[in-house]
């Protein structure tokens, strides 16, 4: 599950550094005391989600309630001496603590409030109790809120059941209630319990597109205790855009123009589109649009005019032609990507009206393009170049964007190795041989854990390398190729069919084959392959995977190769609840076991609010652990007990006099 700590002496300047910490033979004994303390802790909750794809309410939902871990708690303490109704109505104060007081204080006051209250602090602490119990009474105390950590301390740690302790607890909470501080100390417990329900979360991929905002999801993400963000092809995209590329502005622009979902960029992110919304108006006025219509959803339809239509299918005509030039550009200048047979705007015969592509001709549903030079078809007209030019500055400007996409590079990367699992949010490329797939990239052949690396590292180079550089530059392509380049770690897929999707009615045209890896990731012997090029292996060990949807309906199982892979894209964004038949996958790891929960669409918050209403998750432990996992077995346990060989190797320097002790410090 994890690399053992090679144990070796420290130097003695290193053991010198120390001592200024642990000056004396008794500080450096209770550190180790303390670290061996917390070694044989269980180790904490991990959370995993993927494919949130801006659909914050049900993400915030699924946040607040840890998947069911809220719940599951509240369950355990209180099944059978609290109704199902006031159960409900507690766990929706422990998600939404704010919204739910401000209800139920407007529905009762006076006496029965001030009971409503006293019973509620009991019951809240009871849970705080319950929930960090398994963590050292330090780690705890670093997550008490300030204005309250005293009271919470004593709360938590009162033997209820001594007389004398009773009655200081009884006292405590009558003096909470007489104040007139029961609203701003509930929340604080609530959002306490949030937070020591679940130790980690880690995010599988694709925050961006489809949903209607990814910027409240990030601002929960700013705000998470303890995260770590694996990029999917929809977040890179977002975070090419956000370095100045003009290429991968015009791909989130006309995503987000086609699916009508503009509230992010203008709303969430201040981008506004009026330079595109007048070019497009001034350039496609009399030109056919009708392949570019953008899609409503349901009754949302109802809410636009003819005139709104006809000005988003112009933008969206607009800014894709702008986008497949751009694409053409890449293409060419990065000869190594392999996708010269992408290169389509200078295969249309105008005069047949038609296409070739890998070999077959087909038909067109539009050749009106007024910006394209047949001669020069990838070249962008001076409007072109000066709508992108200034679409992109405002993406580049945008201080909220901007700060999210720091925050990504932060926190995220390619994959994270943790305590025996690898995350990645695509694929591993492999060959139809079952092989993993060489890509020729600057002069170096790579493949597996080496291409990744390789690809993180360039895609940082996008954000920050000087401005103008070539390796500014690479990097934008780079973390173009990324979103959609044949067969890409985070796309994995031959093709992208934009063009196609388009500019074709044929269907057959739209086909994007999947990467062997999909079909491979079923086999046990594979899964322990890719495992291994990441340093793991042994029974506890998984992939864990997101990117493409899980399509439960039609029996798919999200559980792969053995139990070795595990896919959690089970279709949280709307838009593939009818591929999926669910609201997504989630996976909680604890101590004891690994837990898939599958969930139901979520009637969403005001539900939630006025009805206790939770979304309604099935869970199924797929993994048992032999024996409760305690820290030392995670990786967290091997960083410590480093420190505890680094301090005891301190003991032995401070016995020998080779470091002096220093009681004066």
């Amino acid at each position: 599950m994890k690399s053992k700590h090679i144990q070796t002496e420290p130097d003695l300047r290193y053991l010198q550094m120390l001592s200024r910490q642990y000056p004396t033979v008794q500080a450096a004994s209770t550190e180790i005391i303390n670290l061996q303390t917390i070694l044989n802790l269980p180790k904490g909750t991990e959370h995993f989600i993927s494919d949130v794809h801006g659909e914050y309410e049900a993400f915030l939902h699924i946040l607040n309630s840890g998947s069911g871990a809220v719940r599951e708690k509240v369950d355990e303490l209180f099944t059978t001496s609290v109704s199902k109704a006031d159960r409900d109505q507690l766990s929706t104060l422990i998600y939404y603590p704010n919204e739910k007081l401000e209800e139920i204080t407007r529905q009762m006051d006076g006496e029965e409030l001030e009971e409503w209250y006293r019973i509620t602090l009991h019951r809240l602490i009871d849970i705080c109790r319950l929930v960090t119990s398994k963590y050292t009474r330090s780690k705890v105390r670093k997550a008490l809120p300030k204005e309250y950590a005293y009271v919470i301390d004593e709360l938590i740690n009162t033997n209820y059941e001594f007389h004398n302790k009773r009655e200081y607890y009884e006292n405590i909470i009558s003096t909470i209630i007489d104040i007139d501080q029961s609203r701003d100390f509930i929340v604080a417990v609530c959002e306490l319990i949030k937070r020591m329900v679940v130790d980690r979360l880690h995010i599988v991929g694709d925050l961006f597109d489809r949903g209607p905002r990814a910027d409240i999801i990030l601002d929960a993400l700013m705000d998470y205790h303890t995260v770590d963000i694996q990029w999917g092809n929809h977040d890179v995209l977002w975070m090419g855009a956000a370095t100045g590329s003009r290429t991968l502005v015009a791909t989130v622009l006309s995503n987000s123009i086609h699916y009508n979902n503009l509230e992010v960029i203008e709303t969430g992110y201040g981008i506004s589109l009026r330079p595109l919304a007048l070019f497009a108006n001034e350039i496609y006025r009399n030109c056919d649009c009708s392949c570019f219509e953008a899609k409503f959803a349901g009754d949302d339809a109802e809410n636009y005019t003819e005139k709104d239509k006809a000005l988003a299918a112009r933008m969206h005509k607009a800014i894709t032609i702008i986008l497949l030039k751009l694409e053409g550009q890449k293409i060419m200048r990065n000869p190594g990507f392999g996708m010269e047979d992408r290169l389509l705007l200078d295969k249309i015969d105008y005069e047949k009206k038609s296409v070739v592509i890998r070999g077959v001709e087909y038909a067109l549903s539009d050749t009106d393009f007024p910006t394209v030079d047949r001669s020069d078809p990838y070249r962008l007209s001076p409007e072109e170049d000066e709508v992108i030019n200034q679409l992109t500055a405002s993406f580049e400007h945008s201080e909220k964007l901007q700060k999210h996409v720091r925050f990504l590079y932060s926190k995220g990367g390619l994959y994270k190795i943790f305590n025996g699992n690898v995350l990645f949010h695509g694929c591993i490329p492999m060959t139809e041989e079952g092989e993993l797939m060489k890509f020729h990239l600057n002069g170096q052949e790579l493949s597996g854990r080496s291409l990744m690396d390789y690809a993180e590292a360039v895609a940082r180079l996008g954000y920050y390398a000087k401005p103008g550089t070539p390796e500014r530059t690479a990097g934008q392509d780079f973390l173009w190729f990324l979103w959609c380049g044949r067969n890409s770690p985070t796309f994995g897929r031959d093709r992208m069919t934009t063009f196609e999707r388009r500019l074709i009615r044929d269907e057959s045209s739209w086909s994007e084959p999947k990467n062997a890896y999909y079909t491979y990731y079923n086999d046990p012997m594979v899964c322990d392959m890719l495992l291994a090029e990441f340093g793991l292996s042994g029974h506890s060990c998984h992939i864990i995977n997101g990117h493409v949807p899980v399509k439960s309906k039609k029996g798919e199982s999200p559980i792969k190769g053995g139990g070795k892979l595990i896919v959690i894209d089970g279709g949280f964004c709307r838009a593939y609840q009818p591929t999926t038949g669910i609201a997504g996958y989630t996976l909680i790891y604890n101590s004891n076991c690994y837990r898939l929960v599958s969930h139901e669409p979520f009637a969403g918050k005001q539900a939630a609010l006025r009805k206790n209403r939770d979304i309604a998750s099935t869970e199924v432990v797929f993994e048992r652990m032999d024996k409760r996992v305690k820290i030392a077995e995670t990786d967290i346990g091997s960083e410590l007990q480093a420190q505890v060989d680094d301090l005891k190797a301190l003991l032995r320097a401070f016995k020998r006099g080779t470091v002096k002790e220093d009681h004066h410090s």
